[in-house]
């Protein structure tokens, strides 16, 4: 793979500091924005495989997560909230227009950014979103680590110091991303997950369906917690939308030539033209 530079940066939002990484260079701008709980380099990847193919890409931090400021205040948290961070950091890099995507979290708010400021999103990238389908799932999944870490905090605080003390260079990139996802506080984790399940967790039906950006949809088969249904739903919603199936929950992070060949060739097709073109995997 091409060679492409990396910097890190920082930017203040209502007070906080949020932290990014910038990839490569050029006026077609991607931002990426990491799964719940997860840090931006989940996306370091993808970051570098777009990079190389002439995109100019931003992975963030979203407050409470990675490096960026963690608050104990469940109001500082929502997925409003995270869409503002990250047209702040469009502004504070003077960037008109961007392809903005994600992950799970990250696919939810790169819808909220669409909705809150249309005239900013070339496209959108949307793996795993978290819609009407994933209910019952994300409760199962994120109630338990609600109650542990307001309840029983020294679970969270003994996980975090046993993964902090494993040296992340002599472990396979995934298993670095899944203990650094477990670098948890109790009280901003505690926040986190209480600001997001009980506010908004993403634009209702009949706003998803005005959203005019061009998008591209990638589901799972089989991951309870993003059912398929959510993301065919959204592909059906969205008015230019291209979906694909990925092969496993596994495959955009181990066997990833196929999804990022489609994610590069999404990005070059939306800066195509003003209005963007209707977008067809390779």
């Amino acid at each position: 793979m091409t060679l492409v530079s990396e910097r890190i940066g920082q930017f203040f939002h209502d007070g906080h500091r949020l932290e990014y990484t910038e990839y490569g260079g050029g006026d077609r701008w991607v931002v990426l924005i990491h799964g719940q709980l997860m840090p931006r380099r989940m996306h370091q990847p993808l970051a570098r495989h777009l990079a190389a193919a002439g995109a100019h890409v931003l992975t963030v931090d979203l407050l409470g997560h990675g490096r960026s400021d963690r608050p104990d205040d469940p109001l500082d948290y929502s997925m409003t909230a995270f869409g503002e961070q990250v047209l702040a950091l469009l502004d504070d890099l003077d960037i008109a227009q961007a392809v903005i995507g994600g992950t799970s979290l990250g696919a939810n708010v790169s819808l909220e950014v669409a909705v809150l400021a249309p005239d900013r999103v070339r496209g959108i990238i949307a793996e795993m979103p978290v819609l009407d389908n994933a209910l019952e799932a994300g409760i199962l999944a994120f109630a338990p680590l609600l109650f542990a870490a307001r309840f029983l905090p020294l679970t969270i605080t003994g996980l975090r110091a046993v993964t902090r003390a494993v040296p992340r260079g002599v472990v396979p990139f995934w298993t670095g991303i899944m203990l650094d996802t477990c670098d948890q506080r109790p009280a901003p984790m505690a926040a986190a997950i209480h600001g997001i399940f009980f506010g908004r967790i993403a634009p209702s039906s009949r706003t998803r369906k005005k959203i005019e950006a061009p998008a591209l949809v990638v589901g799972h088969g089989r991951d309870p917690i993003h059912p398929a249904a959510d993301a065919a739903m959204l592909a059906e919603e969205l008015p230019d939308t291209t979906f694909v199936e990925a092969r496993s929950i596994l495959e955009w992070r181990y066997r990833p030539r196929r999804l990022n060949g489609i994610a590069a060739g999404f990005v070059a097709r939306c800066f195509e033209t003003d209005a963007g073109a209707r977008l067809l995997p390779g």
